[in-house]
């Protein structure tokens, strides 16, 4: 079979894993749970990945690879993709090891010239990251660990922020906002303090929060100040990332695509995208925004196939695989 790439693209809820020859042919696959190692400590974490990678060496017919090629959440800053590429290289699955944080993987997958490797990705799911890429190995990114990092958003921020603004609607402390009977009504309650009795107590656990965020976006759709605030400030926060990678690279002025993924940018809410394009017009004209369609998997193969020199038709058969 020659030299392979074990691909892992590893996510807060789930995990998938590819085995790819050096001739872009996908030989063996599966999907595990989350990757937490935050929550979970990292071997754990890495027993998730173990028992997805062992499917999938079942199914291609090897016990190893040439190359792992890993793209995995919560690998915010160097010293994590450091320490999570020693726990990988620890397994014994592969020789090489690279690691970066799953942004990557949404870039790289969205680019669709395989030959170079040059654009920018904003990921907003459950939070919020960015990442820019340049053929010569160059990248620009954020720690996007949370607050402490200058992170607003993402789909748990969202949902944080239009309690927020709801409970305060309803005690009398700010602006009136419609989102002050849809949040508490989305889980069949009749007031938000009944929905904060419930979060506290936990008869309504707390990851069930990201449910409200579809709810604002609802919300504001319909018109309400306050929901349509926070939309707009969500499109803000996407394109100052983007600028400033863009900046990073030198890349403002050249005709360069800005990549925009995970479950709220994914969702294509029409007030998101309308200020996301309008904005990235006005700071990089000639960037073009287009929303990622394909499986981060795909990212992690080809940063794989990348990194062991495979040609360009490598790249086009595996984009071809996870396209079928």
């Amino acid at each position: 079979m020659g030299m392979t790439v074990l691909a892992i693209d590893a996510g807060n809820s789930k995990t998938d894993v590819a085995v790819v020859t050096a001739d872009g042919r996908v030989v063996g696959t599966a999907r595990g749970g989350g990757f937490q190692p935050p929550r979970v400590g990292v071997e754990p974490a890495v027993d998730v990945l173990a028992d997805a990678v062992g499917r999938a060496f079942a199914q291609a017919g090897v016990g190893t690879a040439g190359h792992v090629s890993a793209c995995l959440a919560n690998a915010d800053l160097p010293v994590e993709e450091r320490e999570l590429a020693a726990a990988l290289r620890a397994r014994g699955w592969a020789p090489a090891v690279d690691v970066r944080n799953d942004t990557f993987a949404v870039l790289r997958a969205g680019l669709l010239e395989d030959a170079e490797p040059r654009g920018v990705a904003v990921v907003c799911g459950a939070g919020v990251n960015c990442a820019g890429m340049l053929p010569d190995g160059r990248t620009a990114r954020f720690p996007a660990i949370g607050k402490i990092s200058g992170d607003w958003g993402g789909g748990g921020g969202l949902a944080e922020e239009a309690l927020w603004y709801a409970a305060r609607a309803e005690d009398g402390r700010g602006e009136a906002t419609a989102l002050m009977r849809a949040l508490p009504a989305h889980f069949g309650l009749d007031s938000m303090y009944a929905l904060i009795e419930a979060l506290h107590l936990g008869r309504i656990p707390m990851d069930r929060r990201h449910e409200l965020t579809p709810v604002l976006f609802a919300t504001a759709a319909d018109g309400d100040p306050v929901a349509r605030a926070l939309v707009d400030r969500m499109a803000d926060e996407v394109v100052a990332m983007a600028t400033v990678a863009l900046r990073r690279l030198d890349l403002l002025d050249d005709e360069v695509p800005v990549l925009l993924g995970g479950s709220v940018l994914a969702a294509r809410h029409p007030q998101l995208d309308d200020r996301v394009a309008r904005l990235l017009r006005d700071r990089a004209p000639k960037a073009t925004p287009r929303v990622v369609t394909e499986r981060p998997v795909l990212g992690a193969a080809l940063l794989g196939l990348d990194a062991i020199g495979a040609p360009p038709d490598a790249h086009a058969r595996a984009r071809r695989h996870f396209a079928g």
